[in-house]
């Protein structure tokens, strides 16, 4: 099985024989019931699923105009399943932050950090598929527009999020937006995930020109 990316997603197979979207598609079904099952918070998983279930819906309607690559289904799957963690939880109680906050003498649980750090990591590059299909962006733009986009998702994002907590359930507005009591939460989050997209910008970067050597011909 041949993994489609960005660039070679125009040989992209029916559906049907998309074997690897399958089992993304399963695993999430799967883990998102286990973890719709008594969740810590009901209300605050309720709230954190508002726009997770968004984009599976964008996702599912839009397959037929824009079906992506494999590689950015794969990128998209990894951090749905660590949204639904963090949902099941409340992001400021997953497990995994307090190990990391008992081994490393951390002052919080930042499994939320981890969170939107992964926002830009594993989103970056679906973003960057777009603009080069939809927009047939090239060169400086192509790597530029992705790290401004994931920037201006993430401020969007805080900012449905501190709506949607004060309209919905204002009680429920330190657990749903996971302060945890730092009054600069939001500005720190939105730095993770613009680090987490410059990251994969540049590996992609590097991986592209890796490419291109590769495919020249060999002088005579």
């Amino acid at each position: 099985m041949q993994l489609t990316t960005a660039t070679s997603v125009n040989n992209q197979r029916p559906f049907k024989d998309r074997i690897l979207l399958h089992g993304l598609m399963a695993w999430y079904a799967v883990l998102w019931i286990f973890l719709a099952i008594e969740p810590i918070d009901r209300h605050d998983w309720f709230l954190e699923n508002i726009l997770a279930i968004g984009l599976v819906i964008v996702l599912v309607t839009t397959y037929r105009w824009f079906p992506l690559s494999d590689l950015s289904y794969i990128f998209l799957t990894v951090f749905m399943t660590l949204h639904a963690i963090g949902a099941h939880y409340t992001y400021s109680k997953v497990p995994l932050g307090y190990w990391m906050q008992e081994w490393w003498g951390l002052e919080r649980n930042h499994f939320d950090r981890i969170a939107h750090f992964s926002f830009g990591l594993l989103l970056a590059y679906p973003l960057r598929e777009l603009f080069l299909r939809r927009v047939n962006v090239r060169g400086f733009w192509a790597y530029y527009l992705p790290i401004s986009g994931i920037l201006a998702l993430s401020g969007f994002f805080e900012i449905i999020e501190s709506w949607v907590a004060l309209l919905v359930r204002p009680e429920l507005g330190e657990a749903y937006l996971g302060t945890q009591g730092d009054e600069w939460d939001a500005q720190k989050d939105m730095t993770v995930a613009v680090i987490g997209a410059f990251l994969t910008i540049m590996l992609t970067y590097v991986f592209s020109k890796v490419v291109s050597q590769k495919s020249l011909p060999t002088p005579p």
